[in-house]
């Protein structure tokens, strides 16, 4: 398919949304760009993760050429009205597991995507509920994953997805990262 052979430049130096634009067959390059993932203060919640997808895509511009576009995408975590950003430390980890733990929080990666002639913002939002998580399976999941460069201090993908989420509204990939469905479509359309 056409739409799949597009030249994507990745702004992303994640392996996750690599991961995910491999197996959903887009052809791409990665060429990561360092953005401070900081925000203003009185931003809403909602808006932050497309904030900083643009910021990233507008910091990858110089990469343009021709008819490739820039794919640049972030993700929160948020329960109660508060971001809950990567751990910067196990101590850290533990304390944002333990606020997790038993409750639903929201997920939404915003997605910027930028050609020379256009820009597109959109984002993707997926609700997670987690079952109780006892202190012992979080020293478990922190001493094992070390999830230190994740939003909410976890992946889906590992064992805190597979044994302690309870359900998700909304889709999978968003929660790793990536809203593929919402890629595909929006490309469709750019």
């Amino acid at each position: 398919m056409q739409l799949l052979k597009k030249s994507l430049i990745l702004a992303s130096a994640s392996p996750r949304r690599s991961q995910l634009l491999q197996q959903a067959g887009f052809s791409f390059v990665q060429r990561p760009t360092h953005v401070p993932e900081d925000y203003p203060p009185e931003m809403p919640v909602e808006q932050i993760a497309s904030y900083l997808a643009r910021r990233k895509a507008e910091a990858a511009r110089s990469f343009i050429e021709n008819d490739e576009i820039v794919l640049a995408a972030d993700s929160v975590v948020i329960l109660n009205g508060r971001i809950y950003e990567k751990p910067v430390d196990a101590d850290d980890a533990r304390r944002i597991l333990r606020e997790l733990s038993g409750s639903m929080h929201t997920v939404i990666t915003g997605v910027c995507l930028l050609s020379a002639k256009r820009q597109k913002v959109f984002q993707g939002e997926s609700q997670v509920w987690f079952k109780s998580i006892s202190d012992e399976e979080i020293d478990y999941y922190v001493r094992t994953y070390q999830p230190f460069d994740k939003a909410g201090a976890y992946a889906i993908q590992e064992w805190i997805g597979l044994c302690k989420i309870e359900k998700i509204s909304g889709t999978y990939s968003n929660i790793m990262g990536l809203p593929v469905d919402l890629l595909y479509e929006e490309l469709s359309k750019f």
